[in-house]
């Protein structure tokens, strides 16, 4: 047997658990159609419980029976009371059957009660209550068809779970308030990095020092007229396991929306079954109206006269009085129930639906990132509200970004506690103990608690709000932000003013660079690498560097075609300027003249063909780099005699078949890097250099050296590897002041006997040549070690063995 709770079960679970997608009409329409099923309820029992129809012979006859008629009968008795006996009717047609009046057994009467019941009595009369029940029950299938189609029935059920999850979750009922009043409070002096400038920060940096200001947000708009309470935590707000919990739950939101958001088959089911009762409404309310009055309470039956002596019945329908009641009570409740469908239909069409605003959550609570909802989402949305407001004003916080990225804060703070971020605790190139995060969900609270930190480095790290909390770090002076757009506090930008020295950026897009990064007024060295111009103005994006007045070194890795004119800003200090264009010739160099007091220069894959003019003006400059350029020709190197305090000069990666012979003019050069180029000599002039301490030369061509190498005394390092050298002029040798002589792999069939003569050599690199033996002179290098002599091991091994005991001696 089923017990009748689980029939209880299955009604109730229905209706509570979709109520929140019900509006008052449609809860007024289902109180309607239990009306009319009751209606149709009371209209069977009676028609099942009661006898249908008592029907009696009627004493005269005719030829046409049509022309006796049961109200005719009894006038025609009435007139012949009233005259007597011996006063006939005025009409022969009808006569007075006389024989057996009463001899009819009560089998008779039933069947006759039958036979007329189903011959005579209109269908309208005799199947009323059950097609009230039809039709209920259509409307009551037709109200919850949206809830059960496939289409719609899993979006449905998924909807409701989570908005309920939501209504509930402890981050929602502990957290939103908190948020919201935080929010609100923060109102004041809010900047956005699309609109905000560098003046606007310092003109208001006094008035609202004491705000946490997020410097490039958009999370939250201004209002002065809040008063700024201590600022409040939510660390407390969750524990570890109610935020994890609130955080699976922002992904389900997430993932629901972007499901919902593609389709609008909710609305369209919605619409359909709204039509479909109004069409079933119009049908009901016509039909209704032309059959209700047939139901009739006297029914006259014609019977064959051979069965009981009698040809007509007068009868009587038992139910047709209370039927006819019913049926007009039946026809109000329809048509209520119809209007209740119409208004539905023109609160459907007449408001937008397909788009859901949450603008008076955004005025109460100061979050202006939450998301408009479209299509089914927002339709959805519309319906709740008919509920209740208070549902989608507490689900519009699981759509904040605001609320969000708190959330994730407060579970990163339990996953990257304090012991762990130490085990990330290394030494970078500078030898400053760095901090490296990759791919984190954002910037745990936790590292400003690690204040030996001197270097952080943050690559694709989303959602950064680098908070007051900075100043912790006295020993932070390295910044890298990696595709990491951050965010910063105003007290964080003051602190980082004075300490930070050397900031990192790699982006994607020139609106993610920060504008607070333009007030770093400590700032010494700036690495910029990401696109900096667009297709259309081709000019740089950079703003007005002016107020970075200690900026000494500014690495621009993008693909500019023209120095950017903001470079200009800091023409009096800046000491170093470095740009690696991706493969975007560089053309125009009028900003470069204006840095009088460049020191370094470095224009690397700019695709430059000749060195630009511009250089040739830098009076202070003492490093020119060129590299990975397409440069085949140096003619104009003479003018770089107008660079007086020229050291180095770096022309590798390009392809250059030769050097002009005043290249001696360049007499204060120290370093020449020719290297990978397409050089088949040197010119002998080169040598005259005399101040060149290292030299490059590999990777080119060069099948010989010239002997006025012996020029350079000064010479410390000498490269010729990868080269076609097939011997090596002994003038070589008199440079006694060689440390480093690289001569791999080329075509050296012997090594001369004077390589002794280098007495401070350390390094000697003679792999990959000709040769078949090492002179035994090599030993009587007295800095060189085994360690420091490059060669094929056979050839070391051949080495007398008191020569391999002194290059295998430990170091003095």
């Amino acid at each position: 047997m089923i017990p009748v709770g689980e029939f209880k079960s299955l009604g109730t679970e229905l209706n509570s658990q979709f109520r929140i997608l019900k509006p008052w009409w449609d809860v007024f329409s289902e109180y309607l159609c239990i009306a009319m099923l009751m209606i149709g309820v009371f209209g069977c029992t009676l028609q099942l419980t009661q006898d249908k129809i008592a029907c009696l012979p009627i004493h005269f006859t005719s030829p046409t029976p049509e022309a006796i008629n049961c109200s005719h009968i009894l006038n025609y008795r009435e007139n012949e009371t009233s005259q007597g006996a011996s006063v006939k009717p005025e009409s022969p047609v009808i006569q007075e059957v006389f024989g057996r009046k009463n001899g009819l057994d009560i089998h008779q009467y039933v069947f006759i009660n039958h036979f007329c019941y189903e011959r005579d009595v209109h269908w309208y009369a005799k199947y009323f209550p059950y097609l009230v029940m039809i039709h209920t029950m259509i409307f009551m299938m037709a109200s919850s068809f949206w809830f059960k189609f496939p289409g719609t029935s899993s979006k449905i059920d998924l909807f409701v779970a989570i908005l309920t999850k939501c209504f509930d979750s402890p981050w929602t009922t502990r957290a939103l308030n908190e948020v919201s009043e935080e929010r609100r409070e923060e109102k004041l002096g809010i900047l956005r990095s699309n609109t905000i400038t560098k003046d606007s920060i310092e003109r208001r940096a006094d008035e609202e020092e004491s705000v946490g200001l997020l410097l490039r947000s958009s999370s939250v708009k201004s209002n002065p007229e809040k008063k700024n309470p201590e600022p409040q935590t939510t660390l407390s707000v969750l524990d570890k396991k109610e935020g994890e919990q609130a955080k699976a739950l922002f992904e389900k939101v997430k993932k629901f929306r972007t499901h919902v958001e593609e389709a609008d088959i909710l609305y369209l089911m919605y619409v359909l079954q709204t039509s479909l009762k109004v069409l079933k409404f119009l049908i009901i309310i016509v039909y209704t109206a032309v059959l209700a009055q047939n139901i009739e309470i006297v029914v006259q039956c014609n019977v064959p006269r051979e069965l009981t002596g009698f040809d007509v019945y007068c009868c009587n329908h038992n139910k047709a009085h209370l039927f006819s009641k019913l049926a007009y009570c039946y026809i109000c409740f329809v048509g209520v129930y119809g209007l209740m469908c119409i208004y539905t239909l023109y609160w459907v069409f007449h408001r937008p639906l397909k788009e859901y605003s949450f603008d008076h959550v955004r005025l109460e609570t100061g979050i202006n990132d939450i998301p408009d909802m479209k299509n089914d989402f927002a339709f959805l949305l519309h319906l709740v509200d008919q509920y209740d407001a208070l549902y989608s004003k507490r689900f519009a916080v699981f759509l904040s970004e605001v609320s969000e990225s708190r959330l994730y804060q407060l579970n990163l703070n339990y996953e990257w506690p304090n012991k762990k971020l130490r085990t990330r605790l290394t030494k970078n190139y500078r030898d400053r103990l760095e901090l490296h995060l990759l791919m984190l969900p954002g910037l745990p609270d936790t590292v400003f608690e690690l204040p030996e930190v001197e270097s952080l480095k943050l690559e694709q790290v989303n959602n950064v709000t680098i908070p007051a909390g900075v100043a912790k770090l006295d020993s932070l002076q390295e910044l890298s932000l990696i595709y990491t757009p951050a965010k910063l506090q105003l007290s964080a930008l003051n602190h980082l003013k004075e300490h930070l020295k050397v900031l990192r950026l790699t982006f994607e897009n020139p609106e993610e660079i920060p504008v607070w990064m333009y007030t770093l007024h400590g700032l010494e060295e700036l690495y910029i690498s990401g696109p900096l111009t667009s297709e259309l103005s081709k000019g740089a994006t950079l703003e007005s560097l002016r107020d970075l007045r200690a900026l000494n070194l500014l690495s621009l890795r993008s693909n500019l075609r023209k120095i950017p004119p903001s470079v200009a800003d800091v023409a009096s200090q800046l000491q170093h300027l470095r740009i690696h264009n991706e493969g975007v010739k560089l053309q125009a160099f009028s900003s470069l003249k204006k840095l009088t007091t460049l020191v370094s220069l470095e224009l690397s894959g700019c695709e430059l063909e000749r060195i630009p003019s511009a250089v040739f003006s830098l009076n202070s400059l003492q490093e020119l780099d060129l590299k990975d350029n397409k440069l085949t020709t140096v003619e104009e190197i003479l003018s770089l005699q107008h660079c007086r305090r020229l050291v180095m000069l770096r022309l590798w990666h390009n392809k250059i078949t030769y050097i002009p012979e005043h290249i001696s003019k360049l007499c204060t050069l120290e370093t020449l890097d020719v290297s990978w180029n397409k050089l088949r000599k040197l010119p002998s002039r080169l040598f005259y250099c005399t101040k060149l301490r290292h030299l490059d030369v590999s990777h080119n061509q060069l099948t010989s050296l010239p002997p006025e190498v012996s020029i350079l005394q000064g010479l410390q390092f000498f490269s010729a590897a990868f080269n076609s050298l097939e011997t090596l002029p002994e003038e070589l040798f008199s440079c006694k002041r060689l440390k480093t002589l690289v001569l791999g792999n080329n075509c050296l069939s012997s090594l001369s006997s004077r390589v002794s003569n280098l007495a401070q050599l350390v390094r000697l690199d003679i792999k990959g040549n000709r040769l078949e033996s090492l002179p035994v002179e090599i030993g009587d290098c007295p800095l060189l070690r085994h360690s420091g002599l490059t060669v094929e091991g056979n050839l070391f091994d051949l080495l007398p063995s008191d020569v391999r005991k002194k290059l295998d001696r430990g170091k003095d």
